[in-house]
């Protein structure tokens, strides 16, 4: 059976001790810790600032090199893009995830699209060279404008061999229903939380504290299993980080799996 791997978007969180995290844990041994709980981690401070070489290597050693990653790629290749994207930014953020790809550690890249890229021409142009940009290595691509679901979106993404986010997130207009789709040989989900009033809010720790319930992960199970019937490997990241409910929740998926 296909490989369903569970895990946290995200892992540094002080406010996870005592909740995740063993009170007195140090920060350096967050990681190691992690590691000993689940198989896959998402980074996302790779959004923010550039990885390096040696911050990797680090990471994989802490993990003892039994820990996937999939990483997000910097903001200047989706919400700030520029003419210096493609030719810069997208070249430096490949170099230096090399010791991912080296260790055989990579589960993918994550392509994150803002609600603010629509589906137009020239962005159609512009995904279609990021992610030739990032092939061979595997690569998602998340849409948090519904303009792209579109059939001919799809085939793109197959025939690039890229893979298409499956999101839970609040039922706002422009977002994504919750569509659990198989595009490439990756199949994955993102679960963002349900907390629609503070969604467009400037508090990231507000817009993502959200506990699922049994209930609500439990509709999700007949469809990851489907899921990993058309894929080769299924991921599926918790980003409800606030309050240690994401690793909570991780835990609750991976049980009702197993039931």
């Amino acid at each position: 059976m296909t490989e369903i791997l569970i895990g946290t978007s995200g892992y540094y969180y002080a406010d996870w001790q005592g909740d995740f995290y063993p009170a007195g844990t140090l920060k350096k041994d967050f990681l190691k810790y992690y590691s000993d709980q689940f198989s896959v981690v998402e980074l996302n401070f790779t959004y923010y600032r550039m990885p390096t070489d040696r911050q990797l290597e680090s990471m994989i050693a802490k993990s003892g090199g039994r820990l996937i990653f999939v990483i997000k790629t910097p903001k200047e290749l989706t919400h700030e893009i520029s003419e210096d994207s493609l030719k810069k930014t997208l070249p430096l953020f490949m170099k230096n995830i090399a010791p991912l790809i080296r260790h055989k550690l990579l589960g993918a890249v994550l392509v994150q699209l803002p609600q603010s890229f629509h589906y137009t021409h020239d962005n159609r142009v512009y995904l279609r060279e990021l992610l030739l940009g990032i092939s061979p290595h595997p690569v998602v691509v998340e849409f948090r404008q519904k303009e792209w679901l579109k059939e001919s979106v799809y085939q793109s993404l197959r025939d690039l061999r890229a893979g298409f986010v499956c999101v839970d997130e609040p039922d706002l207009p422009a977002l994504l229903p919750p569509l659990c789709l198989a595009i490439s040989g990756i199949g994955y989900l993102r679960f963002h939380g349900r907390n629609k009033k503070a969604w467009y809010g400037t508090d990231a720790t507000r817009r993502y504290d959200y506990l699922y319930s049994e209930e609500e992960l439990r509709a999700w199970v007949p469809k990851i299993k489907v899921l990993a019937e058309k894929t080769d490997q299924v991921f599926a990241f918790f980003n409800n980080h606030a309050k240690a409910q994401a690793p909570a929740n991780a835990r609750m998926l991976i049980n009702l799996l197993a039931s």
